[in-house]
């Protein structure tokens, strides 16, 4: 490398800086992180915050060139008070990028590690068709569900939440839970492999501002939940009746129940994100327009 650069620097003149290729591998890092940093604040609410240090680092620059020493002397007095401050007011934020960084599987890409979930089928074929009865019964008579189906990542924390059910998955179970005036009908229902392990179980929140204000608490519960975990969630609409898909932090409206079966037929052999779904639905796609 170095020889390349005083080549090309004795030809036209210019000083060309040494650069090794420790120095571009950290060059690609930077950019790799900054890039997936500049993403997570759009989607947050840490996003007017950046607006509001970019509207401070002005300022500073102001007082700098006009030699408000008063200011200055104000604001590197108060910054590391803010940082502090910061990290506490945006905690769920920073709770919610790390929870993120551990679900992606870059260390299980490079080494496989055998996974016994992977093995055989998450569920069977009879769970599909009764999650499929269910939710198509639920959406014709316009009754809101959140069906949360559990993949690698275990969900313990927000079971504890609900109230345990501990029941094989049928389409009568799931319909009378979500029934309306009924003691379990409000909060998620938890499944893990053939069983509803829970209901009425609390979910977080997303504070995702890309997310349409037509939509309400029920669906907002659906992405926060696949924000924090690898869970593929179903949700149907009381108000439209309409069937959406919570994967990876991303909402896919208007599912009809030949999409849904595929996607599940796809999660019952294997794990699922967010990209492979995407890729997924491109293709069934392309197979209904070929169809046709």
């Amino acid at each position: 490398m170095n020889v390349i650069t005083d080549f090309f620097g004795k030809i036209t003149g210019w000083y060309i800086p040494q650069v090794s290729i420790s120095d571009i591998v950290e060059i690609i890092i930077i950019a790799i992180l900054l890039y997936y940093v500049m993403v997570w604040i759009k989607s947050t609410r840490a996003w007017m915050l950046l607006r509001g240090i970019l509207v401070l680092v002005v300022f500073t620059l102001f007082a700098v060139l006009f030699q408000l020493k008063t200011i200055l002397w104000i604001e590197s007095n108060i910054i590391s008070v803010g940082i502090i401050a910061m990290v506490i007011i945006f905690q769920p934020e920073l709770r919610r990028a790390l929870e993120q960084l551990g679900q992606q599987q870059l260390f299980t890409k490079i080494f496989p590690i055998d996974d016994s979930k992977d093995k055989g089928e998450r569920f069977s074929d009879h769970t599909v068709n009764e999650l499929i009865k269910a939710c198509t019964e639920l959406a014709k008579a316009r009754t809101g569900a959140l069906i949360v189906i559990e993949q690698n990542i275990v969900l313990s924390e927000y079971e504890k939440t609900g109230i345990a059910i501990d029941g094989l998955v049928t389409s009568q179970l799931l319909i009378n839970i979500f029934e309306h005036n009924t003691p379990l009908h409000d909060g998620a229902v938890i499944i893990r492999e053939n069983r509803v392990v829970a209901a009425t179980c609390y979910l977080p929140l997303s504070d995702n501002l890309n997310l349409s204000k037509e939509l309400g608490t029920r669906h907002r519960a659906g992405v926060g939940i696949s924000e924090v975990s690898d869970s593929l969630t179903i949700i149907v609409s009381e108000e439209t009746g309409k069937i959406s898909l919570a994967i990876g932090g991303e909402l896919f409206r208007n599912v009809d129940s030949d999409s849904l079966r595929n996607k599940l037929i796809y999660v019952q052999k294997k794990s699922i994100d967010v990209k492979s779904f995407k890729l997924w639905k491109g293709r069934l796609k392309n197979e209904k327009k070929n169809s046709k």
